[in-house]
C-alpha cells in the first residue's frame, strides 16, 4: 500500500536552503519511494518548477508530500513536536549513535555552507555526522547524506519500504 494512502510517514526529510535543483530532485523521488514527507525551508536556490528537479525527480515529482516553509520560525511552528536530528559534517557523533524514531525530521543544511551558524550552538545535542575517511573532500553530496540517514532510520525500525 502506498504510504499516502496509509496516511504512514516514514520519516520526515528538511533540507534547510538548498541550493542545487538536481539534490532536491533526488531527494524528492527517495521520499517517495520510502513513504517519507519531504519540508523546504526557504530561500531555495531554485524554482521548484526547474526543469532539473522535475529532471532528478523524473515522474515521481508529482507525488511528493512536499512542504514549504517560508523560514525556520514557521518550519518550528508547524512542527512543534518534531523530533529533530541534524546531519552535519560538524556533528560530534556518528550517525549510527543516533536512535531515530518513526516520523523523526532529519534534517540537512545547504550545499554550499551546510546548517545557518546558529543550529550549531542552539542543536549541539542533536549533531550527527557521517564517518568520511577520504582525505581529499570535505563532504558527501546532499542526496547522498540524506539517503544514508533515511536508510539507517529505516533499518532500525526493522522495516522495507
Amino acid at each position: 500500500m502506498d504510504a499516502q494512502e496509509d496516511n504512514y510517514i516514514s520519516f520526515n526529510l528538511v533540507l534547510v536552503h538548498p541550493e542545487i535543483p538536481q539534490n532536491t530532485g533526488g531527494i524528492g523521488r527517495l521520499c517517495v519511494s520510502t513513504g517519507s514527507r519531504l519540508h523546504l525551508i526557504k530561500p531555495l536556490g531554485f524554482s521548484l518548477d526547474d526543469r532539473y528537479v522535475k529532471r532528478a525527480g523524473m515522474d515521481y515529482w508529482a507525488h511528493v508530500d512536499l512542504h514549504i516553509y517560508e523560514n525556520w520560525d514557521e518550519f518550528l511552528e508547524r512542527n512543534p513536536d518534531a523530533s529533530l536530528f541534524f546531519f552535519t559534517t560538524k556533528g560530534k557523533r556518528s550517525y549510527w549513535e543516533g536512535e531515530y524514531p518513526p516520523g523523526a525530521f532529519m534534517v540537512f543544511g545547504n550545499e554550499s555552507s551546510g546548517l545557518p551558524d546558529d543550529f550549531y550552538r542552539k542543536y549541539e545535542g542533536r549533531l550527527f555526522a557521517i564517518p568520511m575517511r577520504g582525505r581529499y573532500f570535505r563532504s558527501l553530496n546532499l542526496a547522498n547524506s540524506a539517503a544514508i540517514a533515511l536508510y539507517e532510520g529505516l533499518r532500525q525500525q526493522e522495516r522495507t519500504p
